[in-house]
């Protein structure tokens, strides 16, 4: 008698995601799996994915920061369920409240994630993001203008000098 394959394997990526490199933790729903480093780059993660665990079926996380949503516009694109997390609620048990590294930082997301504990904050749309992105802006060079403009009028009036009235 020939057995068969009835459920489709899962896995479960927690990353911790910086600008120079993101460290990974790889678990299955039958075992903890293994943390590594590489480059920060979407496609490097999908190549080492396809080689190691072709048949299965990804579920990505990482916490919501500096990196934005690139990345997981790209897992999603791969077909991947993407999850952009926030830290606060990843829950931390003992000593893991205290000791902080990036490689406890990917077990515990892939952890949360395998046990279904985790919920995806609201990622908008290319070009919500973008208008927000400019309005933030826009108020940033708002604020810079009138912080010089306070500075000048503080110079003239540290020397004598009247501000015309027009």
């Amino acid at each position: 008698m020939e057995t068969q394959q009835t459920a489709t394997p899962k896995l479960f990526i927690g990353i911790d995601i910086h600008k120079r490199s993101w460290k990974i933790h790889c678990a299955t729903d039958l075992s903890s799996g293994k943390t590594f480093s590489m480059l920060p780059r979407p496609d490097a993660l999908k190549a080492y994915v396809t080689k190691h665990y072709g048949d299965y079926q990804v579920t990505t996380a990482y916490e919501a920061g500096c990196c934005g949503y690139y990345a997981h516009r790209c897992f999603e694109s791969y077909g991947w369920s993407s999850l952009v997390v926030n830290p606060a609620d990843i829950f931390r048990k003992g000593k893991e409240r205290f000791t902080k590294t990036d490689r406890i930082d990917a077990q515990l997301i892939a952890r949360e994630l395998k046990d279904g504990r985790l919920a995806s904050i609201c990622v908008p749309d290319k070009c919500r993001e973008q208008l927000r992105s400019l309005f933030r802006r826009r108020n940033d060079l708002v604020k810079d203008l009138r912080q010089i403009k306070s500075y000048i009028k503080m110079q003239l009036l540290y020397y004598g000098i009247e501000i015309p009235p027009e």
